[in-house]
Parts: structure tokens; sequence; C-alpha cells
């Protein structure tokens, strides 16, 4: 069953892809047409919709053979959160018929999951906290409020695409290009970690945890930063340059650092390619989307998104820690993160319902948004100690 799991994860990998250049074909026919459906679109829609399927095929198949909802480490919940943000594009593409969200989510959505990959995929049993019905109910509800908020991040981003001006430099092409580097980072970490787990590279540290006890610590790349009070334990490798407190997981900060220098690198490298800013060189893509439309879907994720979000990660999470904890509420870095994302998300409904703060604006907090979600998900739950860290 695990085997079948897995395949069906590889399948619907590659049909999203396929449905990426699908896309871009939809894009090119018809170009002063192309937010109308053609019959690339139509393919397109069709062939993510079966990949769509064989990802949630994946997610059946694994929760039949664990026993257990999949969304208990961080390999499984990414890949929940990316089958998630394949449905909310569905779901906007239907409503709207815009080619280029496919396009742009898409790709999002194979590096989410190449993301995932990397972390351990064995099933493993749950530990007590999590042996409770709550955790489906808590967990995939977060994940599909969290995924459909973060549509607004692709609507955002094509907007600004298409509106701000490429022909001179400003604030807005630099934190552009800030947010081209952010999605090199998560390609640069798939990349780098891929070569080094290829080449069985490893580093083992004794160390003392936040509980004053002796551990190991696995690293599988160079070691930049080292863990509290640690001991390098493996021979001809190199040491750490700082140590870091107990309660930050160096192994993983380590991981984060290498991730972003790599990034630099592939970014410094398209750059010299391209022979211009990133988002110049993508703004043709969005060259006759209309602007009006993309504003209202950016703006329907979050209506749609919050109230599920609000369900999963602030009711559900509150009654499954009264049971499990006898408390509502902890101060735990996942929850704090959680009311933080939340306090964003009512913040974007009252400025845009209330002070008018819709197109350009809007974009920015649909990325700004986005840009919290994705730190909750990869800097809390792997970096900062707490009842909610995983990997």
């Amino acid at each position: 069953m695990i085997a079948l799991s897995s395949n069906l994860l590889y399948t619907a990998f590659f049909l999203y892809l396929i449905s990426t250049f699908l896309f871009g074909g939809a894009i090119r026919d018809r170009r002063k047409q192309y937010e109308k459906p053609n019959k690339w679109a139509a393919i397109a829609i069709s062939v993510t919709m079966l990949g769509f399927v064989t990802h949630l095929g994946y997610f059946i198949t694994r929760w039949l053979a664990s026993g257990h909802a999949p969304v208990s480490n961080m390999f499984e919940f990414v890949t929940a959160f990316s089958m998630m943000f394949v449905l909310g594009f569905i779901i906007l593409y239907f409503l709207y018929k815009v080619s280029i969200l496919g396009l742009f989510t898409l790709p999002i959505t194979l590096l989410m999951i190449s993301y995932g990959s990397l972390f351990p995929t064995d099933v493993s049993p749950l530990i007590p906290a999590l042996q409770s019905d709550w955790l489906a109910i808590h967990v995939t509800t977060t994940a599909l409020g969290s995924a459909i908020l973060a549509s607004s991040f692709i609507a955002g981003i094509i907007y600004l695409l298409r509106s701000v001006d490429q022909t001179k430099q400003s604030k807005k092409t630099f934190w552009l290009e800030v947010i081209m580097y952010m999605i090199m980072t998560i390609l640069a970490f798939v990349v780098f970690t891929s070569i080094y787990r290829g080449l069985d590279y490893e580093v083992v540290y004794n160390w003392i945890d936040k509980n004053d006890q002796e551990a190991e610590m696995t690293y599988h790349l160079p070691s930049l930063v080292g863990p509290n009070q640690g001991e390098l334990l493996t021979k001809g490798k190199m040491d750490a340059f700082v140590e870091v407190p107990a309660i930050i997981d160096a192994g993983k900060l380590n991981t984060v650092i290498w991730s972003a220098i790599a990034a630099l690198l592939l970014y410094g490298g398209l750059r010299l390619l391209l022979r211009k800013r990133i988002s110049a060189a993508l703004q043709p893509l969005t060259k006759n989307i209309k602007l009006d439309m993309v504003d209202e879907i950016g703006y329907r994720s979050v209506a749609i998104g919050f109230p599920i979000f609000t369900l999963g990660a602030l009711v559900f999470a509150m009654i499954w820690a009264q049971i499990a904890w006898t408390r509502y509420w902890g101060w735990d870095p996942k929850e704090v993160w959680a009311l933080i994302t939340w306090l964003f998300y009512a913040a974007y409904l009252h400025l845009r319902l209330s002070k008018g703060w819709s197109g350009e604006r809007s974009a920015w907090l649909g990325v700004i948004g986005f840009g919290i979600i994705i730190f909750n998900l990869v800097f809390v739950n792997l970096i900062i100690a707490g009842l909610h860290s995983y990997a």
C-alpha cells in the first residue's frame, strides 16, 4: 500500500509538470484572448484534475496504510498542503477561466512536493499526543484554509508583475526581486540537498538539548552553525563556526543558511543569463491579463480561505489543545504564528472592505500573507523548538 501511495504521488507530480507546459501553450495560443478557455487550457485543466485525483489517491492510500491522517510529519503535511493548493486553484479556475493561474500555481506546487520529499517519508506510529481524531479535523482543515489563502499570493504576483513598471528601478521592483529570490531559495534547497544526499554526506555532533540531556544530531550538509555545546564526532569534516542555543534546531538552521547561499548563486546565474530582472523577464506573460479580474481572484481567495483557516487553526486547535493539554492556549510558537496569520488576514479583509485597499495594495498584502504562511510552515515548524515542531 505504501508503494502504491508513493507511485500515485510521483504520478501526480508528473501530471502537474505536464499541465504547466500545457497552460503555457494556453497563453501562447490566441494570446490576445488567452484569459478565455481554448483547447490548450481545456487539456491543461483536465490533466491538472487527473493529477489532483492521483494526489488524492496518494493521500487516501497513505491514510489506509498508516491508520491515521497523513499530516503528522513534514513530508505528509507539505504534500497534503500542496494537494489543497491545487484544489483551490481548480475551484478558482472554473470560477474565472484564467489560464495564467495554472502557469504560476503548478510550478509552486511542484516545488512544494519536491521540498516535502526531502524529509523522511517513512510511515511511523503517532506519538500519544497525536493519537486523536482531532489530528485529521484540525490539521487538514488548517491545510485547506492556508492553501486557499495562499492562492491570493498567486493572484498578487500576477497583478504586480503586470502593473509594476519594469523600465526603471524602484522599491517595487526591488521587492518583486526579493520575492523571486525567496522562490529560488526553495528550488536551491531541493537541488543542494539532493546533491549532498546523493553523496551520502553526514556529520554527527554530540550536543546538550534544552532539557540538559546529551543527544546526537546528524547533519547532511557541511556545518556552518553547530548545536548547543556541540562536539564534532565525525573526523575529517568541517566544524561549525558558531553555536546556537538549544531552543534552535541547529541542523535545520544550517540547511536554511545553505539554501540561502545556494539561492544567491542560482539567482545571480539567472540574472546573468537573462540580463534583466527575473520579474521583468516574467512580465510579458501577464501582458493581456485583466487586472480587475486578478484583483477579484485575490480577494475571493482570502474571503473563502479565512473562515476555513479560522475553524482549523484556531477553533479546532483550541478544542484539541484543551483535550490533549488541558488548556485552550499556551503561547507555543506555532500557536502564536497561527494567531499572527489570522490577525494579518483579518486586517486584509478590514482594509479591503472598510478602507478600499484594492488593486496593487491588496496584491502586496496577498504576497506578504503567503510569506507569513511559509515562515510558519518552514521556520517555526523546523527551527524553533515547540510542541508543534516536527520534521
